[in-house]
């Protein structure tokens, strides 16, 4: 054999080593590795190396973990054995992993004091004043002589909002009304602010005569409000903040989402549902509960859901104590419950499969794929339903998430979104004082 032909298959062994190598379970396991953890004061975190190796880890601040249940800056460690990560008290530390004096791996660890919400699964009502008037489709005027929609001559689209009339905030139908009579009888040209996204623009209308109707008429369609119902998902009784829905409220005309000037919660009571098949997601039917009595207000609309201030968490509750929440990486898949209600006001527990969870690094609204087993739920909905949105998904004695979307080919599975992006959209900081941030 020559030097050539030994030097080919020398290279071929090496490179048929270095692809066992890779796929190895040890190297999975080390490249698994994260660069940071995060965790609760009180958790535990277990880091798998399958490493046939001995070595040490050095904590840089002894005081915030402990590693196997050992104080101490270093400890010896067998990496072929999963290492223990006991948190003990919030802060930030370092942890150098080594074989020999030959640093292989820093991992950053943020323990958070533990944060506590209750869990929701009260059916809620919904009533929204939007900030400004929507304009929600173009209509001709029958002025007699023509038919003409000034709205459209003005280029008003559908989906706008209309913010200021002759520099006048609008609230609600009523007021535009008002200034569309005055500008028409005195043949006026209105100066309407208009939002068209995160765009602002003036432009000009001049209301005209409708000749059947006797009025003057924009030759627009506009809305002032909005009302549904949805499930609320935590309360902080802290903050008295609250989160429901998991998802945006939009406009059923334009698809836009609805710009939150004013709005409220109150009970609300579900009194029919029509159960959800293969092409056809099901819906609760429920009325306002009430009314004059207000749960709370509503401040933001974002796709994570509704978010406000409520007095105190409803009295029709299933969790009389606050749980824990679990961080999106926290999140497992398997069993787990959502908390919900399906007859009157009584929040009952329901048995789910956590299918699928996607990691995410920053607030998204899909973090997993959930399917409901419950043999009682599947028969009276066919598995999730309108109105179902913002049902706490409860893990392990965590609160991990809500329910968010149904999947319309198959209503026993769907969509939950993590707990953590929705507290954030609530404005409420579970990464405490020290502003560590989500890794």
């Amino acid at each position: 054999m020559t030097q050539q032909v030994k030097k080919k298959w020398l290279g071929f062994l090496l490179l048929v080593l270095s692809i066992c190598a890779v796929f190895s379970t040890p190297f999975q396991d080390f490249a698994s590795l994260p660069d940071e953890i995060r965790l609760f004061q009180g958790s535990i975190e277990q880091l798998r190396l399958s490493m046939p190796v001995t070595g040490s880890i050095a904590a840089s601040n002894p005081n915030v973990v402990d590693i196997n249940g050992t104080s101490g800056t270093e400890a010896s460690i067998d990496f072929s054995s999963p290492v223990t990560i006991n948190s003990k008290q919030s802060g930030e530390t370092e942890l150098q992993l080594k074989v020999g004096n030959v640093p292989i791996k820093t991992v950053k660890v943020n323990v958070l004091d533990e944060f506590k919400v209750y869990p929701g699964g009260q059916s809620i009502g919904v009533q929204l004043q939007t900030a400004g008037v929507l304009v929600v489709g173009h209509h001709l005027v029958d002025t007699g002589s023509e038919k003409i929609s000034p709205g459209e001559l003005a280029k008003i689209r559908v989906g706008d909002m209309i913010l200021k009339i002759n520099g006048m905030f609008i609230n609600d139908i009523e007021e535009v009304g008002k200034l569309v009579k005055e500008a028409g009888e005195k043949n006026q040209t209105l100066t309407l602010l208009v939002a068209r996204g995160e765009e602002k623009l003036e432009v000009q209308l001049t209301p005209v005569h409708d000749a059947k109707e006797k009025a003057y008429r924009m030759g627009l369609y506009i809305r002032d409000s909005a009302a549904g119902v949805g499930t609320l998902t935590f309360y902080d009784p802290k903050s008295k903040r609250y989160g429901a829905l998991g998802h945006v409220i939009s406009d059923i005309d334009t698809g836009k989402p609805i710009v939150v000037g004013d709005g409220h919660v109150v009970q609300s009571r579900v009194t029919s549902i029509e159960k959800g098949m293969n092409g056809a997601p099901g819906e609760k039917f429920a009325i306002f509960q009430n009314e004059k009595e207000k749960l709370g207000n509503i401040t933001k609309n974002t796709p994570f859901g509704i978010f406000g201030k409520m007095d105190k968490y409803p009295d029709n509750n299933l969790v009389n104590e606050p749980l824990p929440i679990a961080l999106t990486e926290q999140v497992e898949e398997g069993p787990a419950q959502i908390l919900t209600v399906v007859d009157g006001q009584k929040v009952e527990k329901f048995d789910i499969e956590i299918v699928n969870v996607i990691q995410q690094r920053f607030p998204a609204t899909k973090g997993m794929i959930i399917k409901v087993t419950d043999p009682r739920l599947l028969e009276k909905t066919g598995g999730i339903v309108q109105g179902m949105s913002g049902s706490p998904i409860i893990q392990k004695g965590r609160l991990v998430g809500a329910v968010t979307h149904v999947f319309v080919n198959d209503p026993t599975s769907g969509y939950g979104l993590f707990i953590e992006w929705m507290l954030q959209d609530a404005g409420i900081d579970i990464y405490d004082q020290k502003k560590l941030k989500a890794g």
